[in-house]
């Protein structure tokens, strides 16, 4: 089941990676509203959702002290806060988050459907689930855009 975790997480299988997702976006294209869509966001807007949301899963499933953001407001990045140097730190931050939960499910002995104790009845695996799951989600939107703006290849 880990190795199946572990592929579901990278993607690539039934849709395109969250990797391949952001890779290779032209900088013009990172920060622009493509009119049409039902959620007016940017790409720009979708990494750092996805970085902030991913963060808060990982964390609260391992840290008993750790608070979530306000929501939904503090799952959202504002659009005027895109920059290249937030690009690539958001970018690095994102995948390492990524990484430390695939070595976790790696690295780890114990049963994933463990419920985790300060988890109000959530276990491990509902939690590794709940990030392939978003991220798959907000990966195609990511796409969507960049088909739009004739920058997917």
């Amino acid at each position: 089941m880990k190795k199946e975790l572990i592929e579901l997480l990278r993607g690539g299988s039934a849709h395109a990676s969250l990797r391949k997702a952001f890779d290779g976006i032209s900088p013009v294209n990172r920060n622009k509203i493509v009119p049409g869509l039902p959620e007016q966001k940017t790409v720009w807007e979708l990494l750092e959702h996805l970085r902030i949301a991913q963060e808060d899963i990982i964390r609260y499933t391992f840290d008993e002290g750790w608070i979530s953001p306000s929501f939904p407001e503090g799952y959202w990045s504002q659009k005027d806060k895109y920059n290249e140097d937030n690009w690539n730190k958001s970018l690095k931050v994102l995948f390492d988050d990524l990484n430390s939960l695939i070595k976790f499910i790696e690295n780890t002995d114990f049963d994933l459907s463990n419920p985790i104790p300060h988890g109000e009845g959530r276990s491990y695996l509902r939690q590794v689930l709940l990030v392939a799951d978003h991220n798959a989600y907000h990966s195609a939107q990511v796409v969507d855009i960049r088909k739009r703006l004739g920058d997917w290849k």
